[in-house]
């Protein structure tokens, strides 16, 4: 009880903080507008919900009480949910015979462990939305990372969407809103956690993918996976130079030419466009750097927003606030980490994407609103970038191993002070957790020859955290630690839009043989069929799509069974072996509301293979098969069968194939709550 008095205490005294801020604050997503409208109503609500819980407190008191007594009587007082992101069960295997992992052993040994059957397709996204909702794709709508516009042909968010508000009006040069910014998410189906809640079951949540736009229900919840950053990305970084000849093209961040006068180098930080002026005009913030020797071995001086911080080569700096003036009083603010990667012969800054700050969040990034703000105000700033490991700046060089794996762990670092405080504050309820890292480091040093440790390292980091996870557990707690998936590696890239355009399914203008990202050179009026993403084929069908061609009757039937007849078994003519197992008709293989809205065909590839990088984006190449030459050496979107993820629990498992749809009706039936009729999946323990 005095955690919980302790908790609203908070939360009062940050609204009470949040009312009176210097400016209001933005965030502007892809095609945001004015959302930062919408922040400075939220902080002013942060405010008032500070205050309801204050008033409220007594009457809340006698509330939980009557509902304690009409809730379910389940079997546990708890529920503790670890989730680690792509841990492989051959690798869990392998390393527990070794002696490596004697807290994942203890668990395997005394409770249980089984792989664990992911969802078709294996990626993520659709993966953590199967856990949350007990359902496939085809019931809960997400099945990739992107999805098409079908007015456009053009990619976007297949999770959620931050709009304008509906009318703006002009004032000279100034544009304002008639309207707050809107947040769209566009998953479907509930959470478990929001059905226990109806039952007066607590839950904190943490960090768990697809759970941006935030949702309202009984418990907290800290958003992960597809949070955006504060330009409306999912990750853009910044890294400066002095080297003229720098050739790297940065197509996930940019890069800016700087010059080093005797030491002192002054720049900008871009931030997003500013909405209250026409045209796009980023809004920037002045960026000084001083290299001073004389204060100690190379350590470099940044100064920021009336923020001063030193930083020593190869070492991250802390969370650092950047401060955008956009006019009008109003000010966009996000944080960012400034990380000096050489000082000789040429000087270089990577900068992390601008994130959302959670103490003063200019979007909702949590449940309550305030949450983020408290856990800030405990816990110190923390990244709100779903996607915040930077891949892509490893990929493209800008980032070396050793910058990718210090930020990769700092991020975990801060994950762990998350999970634990919700640990020690949820004592009763569920407690559910997700952890990035396993997976970015496995993508990027999956079959890296130079670093053969990192991967035993990760597991064997990992294993310690479990071992003080179950020092935090009573006898009548359930403990699941899982994973979304297992990994295996890409070694070869399958372009389907160029098996598409060279077998006459897909057409390009002018009779070009290659075609620009986006299916920029596509001819739709002669297309029938095209791929965006990671996880299969659409068809261009009338009706649906724009410029559709393909009836939705019989003709539609035939070309799927034809396509998926002749990709099935797709050799790779350089090394012979089976790159595609099979092809699945989504419509007839899933029997969900939602079929039709993703790919019309679900392409499984055999271990070693994947979608290409172009392929995903919509190019046409020369070559269906390339080999995949970048620091991103594994992955697992395959066939679902060939990477499963890992279950372990601490009670024995009744059922020998466990499927991630089953995490969700095992929950609540440990609480003693019926399972929703839309959930088929089966119990657990």
């Amino acid at each position: 009880m005095r955690r919980r008095h302790t908790f609203v205490s908070v939360l009062c005294l940050v609204g009470l903080q949040l009312l009176w801020p210097s400016q209001a604050h933005a965030y502007v997503g892809p095609g945001a507008g004015f959302a930062f409208i919408s922040s400075f109503f939220t902080l002013l609500a942060a405010f008032f919900l500070g205050l309801f819980y204050l008033i409220s407190s007594p009457i809340r008191a006698l509330v939980r009480a009557f509902y304690a007594g009409r809730a379910p009587t389940g079997e546990v007082r708890r529920v503790v949910i670890v989730g680690l992101d792509g841990m492989d069960p051959q690798l869990a295997e392998k390393f527990m015979a070794e002696g490596k992992l004697p807290n994942f052993r203890r668990l395997k040994d005394r409770g249980g462990f089984a792989p664990l059957a992911t969802s078709f397709p294996a990626i993520s996204p659709v993966a953590w939305s199967s856990f949350m909702t007990g359902v496939d794709a085809s019931h809960h709508n997400i099945f990739d990372f992107i999805t098409r516009d079908p007015g456009t042909y053009l990619p976007m968010l297949s999770s959620a969407q931050v709009m304008g508000p509906r009318r703006t009006f002009s004032l000279g040069s100034w544009v304002l809103p008639a309207g707050k910014a809107r947040i769209i998410g566009y998953r479907r189906s509930r959470t478990f956690w929001s059905v226990l809640g109806e039952k007066g079951i607590f839950s904190s949540v943490i960090r768990v993918p697809i759970t941006f736009p935030v949702e309202k229900f009984n418990g907290v919840l800290l958003a992960g996976m597809c949070v955006p950053d504060l330009k409306g990305t999912q990750g853009s970084f910044a890294f400066y130079t002095t080297n003229p000849d720098d050739k790297r093209e940065a197509s996930a961040g940019t890069k800016y030419l700087v010059e080093n006068h005797a030491g002192l180098i002054k720049a900008e930080i871009y931030g997003p466009d500013n909405p209250l002026r026409s045209g796009s005009q980023p809004l920037r913030a002045p960026l000084t750097i001083r290299i001073n020797e004389r204060k100690g071995a190379g350590k470099v001086v940044i100064e920021v927003s009336g923020r001063r911080v030193e930083v020593v080569p190869e070492t991250y700096s802390p969370w650092v606030q950047v401060v955008f003036p956009a006019g009008l009083g109003f000010r966009v603010r996000g944080i960012c980490r400034f990380y000096v990667k050489s000082l000789n012969p040429h000087f270089e800054l990577y900068v992390t994407p601008l994130q959302i700050d959670p103490a003063k969040p200019a979007l909702p990034v949590s449940h309550p609103l305030v949450y983020s703000v408290y856990l800030s105000k405990l816990l110190g700033s923390f990244a709100t970038l779903g996607l915040a490991e930077d891949t892509s700046a490893l990929n493209e060089g800008f980032l070396d191993d050793k910058g990718f794996l210090d930020q990769a762990y700092l991020y975990h670092d801060e994950r762990e002070r998350q999970f634990f405080s919700a640990l020690r504050r949820t004592t009763r309820g569920l407690c559910a957790c997700v952890f990035d890292v396993t997976d970015r480091i496995q993508h990027m040093f999956f079959t890296s020859p130079n670093h053969q440790g990192v991967i035993e390292d990760l597991y064997v980091r990992m294993d310690a955290m479990i071992g003080r996870t179950l020092q935090e557990l009573g006898e009548d707690d359930a403990l699941f630690v899982m994973s979304d998936h297992g990994f295996s590696a890409f070694r070869r890239g399958v372009n389907l839009n160029t098996w598409l355009s060279q077998n006459g399914y897909l057409v390009l203008k002018d009779e070009k043989t290659t075609g620009r990202e986006w299916f920029g050179d596509v001819d739709w009026d002669r297309t029938r069929a095209y791929s965006l993403g990671l996880a299969g084929i659409f068809i261009n069908r009338k009706g649906r799509e724009a410029r559709g061609t393909v009836d939705q009757d019989g003709e539609l039937k035939a070309l799927k069974a034809e396509l998926a007849g002749r990709l099935g078994g797709l050799r790779d003519p350089r090394t012979a072996e089976t790159a595609i197992t099979r092809v699945l008709d989504t419509e007839g293989s899933f029997p969900g509301p939602y079929a039709a809205e993703g790919p019309d065909l679900l392409v499984c590839y055999n271990r070693g293979f994947r979608s290409s990088w172009e392929c995903a984006t919509g190019q046409v190449t020369s070559e269906v098969f390339e080999d995949n030459q970048k620091p991103w050496s594994g992955d697992h979107c395959m066939d679902p069968e060939m990477v499963p993820g890992v279950l372990f629990a601490n009670r024995p498992l009744k059922e020998g194939k466990p499927d991630i749809k089953d995490l969700a009706p095992t929950v609540l039936r440990l609480f003693g709550v019926a399972v929703p009729s839309y959930m088929k999946g089966k119990r657990l323990v």
